[in-house]
């Protein structure tokens, strides 16, 4: 039995004036699954949030969120979703208690209601301490993660995530990490917009790649690097008479400066094998190897930027 995805949307077209932002989108997020929207700057991440979040209109096509259209039924979209934009909503006079009542306010729960959900975000989120204190006082990661907390004062089964861990160090920035997977092991449906890479190998089920407004790939992220070639054996040797001999036995160019030699593979052990037999056959000793293959920068620099 399948069911509804949790995103959908076809045709989907924004335009400014003659600039076209977004040229005719299909996509569908599954329930209880990372999307990573990746793309250029100005490739349209941004407005395919705003569009879905009701933020914006379309200028065509169709957009629904936990089966509401945007443009027939936002108010129930909205009670479905929970939005951290780029940048924080956070009143930083205010404490951080007070942040999350001032929101839990604006979605009229009841006052045990309320009550309930507050300090309930306050302990998973490890604001305890700090939920006193004035938001100016807090770090970035700290203010960060009451950002999202409000986001989820409603508790909505789908959140958007717009490039939530800009400007984090690689602490705070796992941390969040951590609490996206939580998310999605509660059946919270993340549709994520990012330009770290290793962030979208690490939480995304799937990613679409945005390039000029146009949706150019789709897919898991190891689909994604199967695409593209570029896995390969890098190879290094002592000096540059082993390394002149294997570039004459394997026929490839070497880096005489780093006395390394790139020879395209999938990395698989019998193709490994296959390479150091030739090598040792000719009396060539590998002083180092590496196996590289094709990750998310390769995928992202092949697929886009590439003329209208």
């Amino acid at each position: 039995m399948t069911t509804n995805p949790a995103v959908a949307v076809t045709g989907l077209r924004r335009s400014y004036g003659k600039h076209v932002v977004l040229d005719g989108i299909d996509l569908r997020v599954p329930e209880g699954t990372v999307l990573a929207l990746l793309g250029p700057n100005g490739a349209g991440k941004t407005t395919m949030v705003q569009i879905l979040s009701t933020l914006l209109r379309p200028g065509s096509g169709t957009a629904s969120v936990c089966g509401h259209d945007v443009l027939e039924n936002p108010e129930a979209v909205r009670a479905a979703i929970g939005v951290t934009g780029q940048f924080s909503a956070l009143d930083y006079l205010l404490t951080g208690q007070e942040n999350l009542r001032l929101m839990a306010d604006l979605h009229r729960l009841p006052r045990p209601e309320k009550r309930r959900r507050v300090t309930d975000l306050i302990e998973r989120f490890g604001l305890a301490e700090a939920a006193g204190k004035p938001v100016l006082t807090y770090s970035g990661g700290m203010a960060r993660r009451l950002d999202l907390a409000m986001g989820l004062i409603g508790n909505p089964r789908v959140i958007f995530l717009d490039e939530p861990t800009t400007g984090l160090d690689p602490r705070s920035r796992r941390d969040m990490w951590e609490i996206v997977g939580d998310l999605v092991s509660r059946g919270v449906t993340v549709f994520l917009t990012t330009q770290y890479l290793a962030e979208a190998d690490r939480l995304a089920d799937r990613i679409a790649l945005l390039d000029h407004g146009r949706l150019v790939a789709e897919g898991t992220p190891d689909e994604l690097k199967r695409r593209i070639p570029g896995g390969h054996v890098e190879l290094r040797f002592a000096d540059e008479s082993a390394l002149a001999a294997a570039a004459t036995v394997l026929d490839v160019a070497p880096d005489r400066a780093a006395l390394t030699l790139r020879v395209p593979g999938d990395g698989g052990v019998r193709s490994l094998k296959a390479l150091l037999d030739r090598l040792d056959d000719a009396a060539v000793e590998v002083d180092a190897l590496a196996v590289r293959t094709a990750d998310l920068d390769d995928v992202f620099l092949a697929l886009t930027g590439g003329a209208r």
